[in-house]
């Protein structure tokens, strides 16, 4: 009978020196990575983590980005539509404002909420961690921010709200006549440009950072 005590080493590593599978909880050594190396769960074959080049950078110069493209994509209008004669330009802050004049306050909230405010709070959450990094300061708050900004990803649908812009142009094609307008550019744009940054921002990297 083999011994049950015969796997346990004698001193343990650092919890920092550790890293656990998320799929199948193996819990091993974190190994050495150089620039564009990855490591795998050699269990599950799951991959843990990697070592992206450049990873603050990059990440910097994508939430610059996604905060000039934030005022035109709320604030210039995403479509134009004549019918019976009337002119109109909606943009996402005037849907906001629509709904909430037509009595419908609470969605308005959730969509205001959802297409507005958590979108700019997360980039202004990623802006603040990636400066504490670069400059060296407030590493504290830095933990702080990040954290919160994983608490709000699930919030944020901006690809939700433009399935739905894309459905009412669709839908108002037949009764009306529709130019797409240069606010609706800018937040495809800005939803590119999140998505990159999702990619770009090694979770891993930025917590060893």
């Amino acid at each position: 009978m083999a011994d049950p005590n015969q796997d346990i080493p004698l001193s343990s590593p650092p919890v920092s020196e550790l890293v656990a599978c998320h799929e199948c909880d193996l819990l091993m050594r974190k190994p050495a990575l150089r620039e564009g190396e990855s490591v795998a769960c050699p269990r599950c074959g799951y991959e843990l983590y990697n070592h992206r080049p450049q990873v603050i950078r990059r990440s910097l110069a994508l939430v610059l980005a996604a905060l000039l493209l934030y005022i035109p994509a709320n604030f210039q209008p995403i479509m134009q539509m004549t019918m019976l004669g009337q002119t109109s330009h909606d943009t996402v802050w005037s849907g906001v404002l629509g709904l909430y004049d037509a009595g419908m306050q609470s969605i308005a909230v959730v969509v205001f909420l959802c297409s507005m405010a958590v979108p700019l709070l997360k980039l202004l959450c990623q802006l603040l961690v990636l400066l504490s990094i670069c400059l060296k300061i407030g590493r504290g708050y830095g933990f702080l921010l990040y954290r919160i900004y994983h608490h709000m990803r699930e919030w944020g649908m901006l690809e939700v709200y433009l399935i739905g812009i894309l459905v009412s142009i669709v839908k108002l094609a037949d009764i009306a006549e529709l130019s797409v307008g240069f606010g609706l550019f800018c937040f495809i744009a800005l939803l590119l440009v999140q998505v990159w940054l999702e990619v770009t921002m090694s979770p891993h990297q930025i917590w060893e950072a």
